[in-house]
C-alpha cells in the first residue's frame, strides 16, 4: 500500500524512500526509512545540498583554472556520480550546468586542439629547415629548442596524433644520423691530422740522428712551416703536440749549435726582463728599514705596473709572480709593523740592533695572535651564519691568512737574526 507521505521530488513506501523519475532517469529507491517518513525526506532533502555544493565548485574551477581541458573528464565523472546519488531535490538544473560545462570544454579543448595542430604543423617544418643547415652544433641547439616546443604543446585530435608524431621523429631521426656522420667524419680528420702532426715530431727526433745537419736543418725548418698549416684539432691535444714538436725542435737545435761551434743565447722577452727587474729590485729593498715608507710606495706603484705589463705576456713563470707577491707582502707588513712601533719608539732605528729586533719580535708576535684570533672567530661566525661558500667570505680569509703568514715569516725573520747576534 502506497503511503501518503511524499514531496516534489520523491517518497515513502513501505519502509523505503524513493526518488521520482526524471529525465531519461527512472524512478529507483535511495534509502529507508529510519525512523518517520517525514524525517526520512528531510534527511535527503537536506543530502541534496552536498551535490548542488560539489556541482557549483567545479563549475568555479572550471571559470578560473588555466588549463581548462584537464577538466573535462571530472565534469563527465560529475554527471555519472548524480545518475547515482542518494538525495532528493530538482536535479535538472544541476545537469543543464554540468552540459553546459561539458559543451563549453569540449568546444574549447577542439579549438586548442586545432591551434596545436597548426603549431605542430609549423614545428615539423621548421625542423624540416634546421635540419638542413651546414652548421651541425648550432642546428643540434635549434632542434632541441623544437623539440622542447613540441613535448609543451598540447595534444591534437587522435586521428592526426600518430602520423604527426611519427613525421616529426623521422625529421629528427633523420638529422641526428646525419650528425653522427658528421661527427665520424671529424673525428676521423681529427685523427689523420693528429697522425701527420706526430709525423713531423717522429721526423725532427730522425732528423737529429742524420749525418747531414744542413740539410736536415732545412727540412727541418719546412716541417715547421708545414706544422702551421695543420689546423682544427681540439685546443688540448693541438698544445700537447705542439710541446712535443717544441721539445723536438729545442733538441735538434741543441745539436746542431753545439756541432756546428755556435753558442746560442735564448731570446728573452724585454717585458719578462722588466718584471724580473721589478722584483728584484722590491727583494732588496726589503732589508732597507730606514727607507720602508719610501719603499712601500714603490711596492704600490710596481703593483699597477705589474698588472699592465704581465697582461701583456702570454705567459708568466709562476715562481717569478709568487717572489714579486711575497715581496710586495712582506714590504706593506714590514712598512706596518714599523708605523705601528713608531707611535712608541719614534727614535726605533737609532736604537742598538739587539733592542730594535727585541721590540718588533714583541709587536709583531702580539699583531700576529691578535690577527690570528680575529680570524678564527670570523670563520666561526661565517660557519654559524651559513656563508663559508660565498665567494666575498673565501675572498676575505685567504687575505686574512696570507697576511697572516707573511707576518709570521717575518717574526721568524726577526728571531733567526737575533739568535745570530746573541751568539755571534
Amino acid at each position: 500500500m502506497k503511503s501518503a507521505t511524499h514531496n516534489e521530488f520523491g517518497f515513502c513506501q513501505d519502509g523505503k524512500v524513493y526518488i521520482n523519475a526524471y529525465l531519461n532517469f527512472p524512478q529507483r529507491e535511495i534509502g529507508f526509512v529510519r525512523n518517520t517518513e517525514e524525517e526520512a525526506l528531510t534527511y535527503f532533502v537536506n543530502r541534496f545540498d552536498l551535490a548542488k555544493r560539489k556541482v557549483d565548485q567545479l563549475s568555479s574551477e572550471v571559470e578560473t583554472v588555466q588549463n581548462k581541458g584537464s577538466f573535462l573528464t571530472k565534469v563527465v565523472q560529475m554527471k555519472a556520480y548524480l545518475a547515482e546519488f542518494d538525495g532528493l531535490g530538482d536535479f535538472i538544473p544541476l545537469f543543464d550546468e554540468l552540459d553546459r560545462m561539458e559543451k563549453y570544454l569540449r568546444d574549447l579543448i577542439q579549438n586548442n586542439q586545432i591551434k596545436n595542430l597548426e603549431i605542430k604543423r609549423a614545428l615539423i617544418q621548421d625542423a624540416k629547415n634546421i635540419s638542413t643547415e651546414e652548421d651541425i652544433s648550432k642546428a643540434t641547439d635549434e632542434l632541441m629548442e623544437i623539440k622542447s616546443k613540441w613535448v609543451k604543446t598540447g595534444p591534437v585530435d587522435k586521428q592526426f596524433q600518430e602520423e604527426l608524431s611519427q613525421e616529426f621523429q623521422v625529421v629528427l631521426d633523420d638529422f641526428f644520423l646525419r650528425r653522427r656522420s658528421f661527427f665520424e667524419e671529424k673525428n676521423r680528420q681529427i685523427d689523420e691530422k693528429i697522425l701527420t702532426l706526430q709525423g713531423f715530431i717522429d721526423s725532427v727526433h730522425q732528423l737529429r740522428k742524420a749525418e747531414d745537419l744542413d740539410a736536415s736543418v732545412i727540412r727541418v725548418k719546412e716541417l715547421q712551416k708545414e706544422w702551421k698549416t695543420v689546423l682544427g684539432l681540439p685546443p688540448k691535444k693541438q698544445s700537447m703536440l705542439w710541446k712535443n714538436f717544441k721539445k723536438a725542435n729545442d733538441m735538434f737545435f741543441e745539436k746542431y749549435n753545439r756541432v756546428k761551434g755556435i753558442e746560442y743565447k735564448p731570446r728573452v722577452d724585454p717585458r719578462v726582463q722588466e718584471l724580473t727587474a721589478m722584483t728584484g729590485e722590491l727583494e732588496l729593498k726589503l732589508s732597507d728599514q730606514v727607507n720602508m715608507s719610501a719603499t712601500a710606495d714603490l711596492a704600490k706603484a710596481y703593483l699597477v705596473k705589474w698588472k699592465e705589463v704581465s697582461a701583456q705576456v702570454k705567459t708568466i713563470d709562476r715562481s717569478m709572480a709568487e717572489r714579486f707577491r711575497n715581496a710586495c707582502d712582506k714590504i706593506f707588513e714590514m712598512n706596518y709593523l714599523l708605523r705601528v712601533i713608531s707611535y712608541r719608539h719614534a727614535n726605533l732605528n737609532e736604537k742598538p740592533r739587539i733592542e730594535q729586533l727585541k721590540i718588533m719580535i714583541n709587536q709583531m708576535d702580539y699583531m700576529t695572535k691578535k690577527e690570528r684570533g680575529e680570524l678564527e672567530d670570523f670563520i666561526a661566525q661565517s660557519e654559524r651564519d651559513g656563508q663559508m661558500e660565498e665567494k666575498l667570505i673565501q675572498s676575505k680569509i685567504n687575505t686574512q691568512k696570507r697576511k697572516i703568514s707573511m707576518k709570521e715569516m717575518l717574526l721568524v725573520g726577526f728571531k733567526t737574526e737575533l739568535d745570530a747576534i746573541l751568539n755571534s
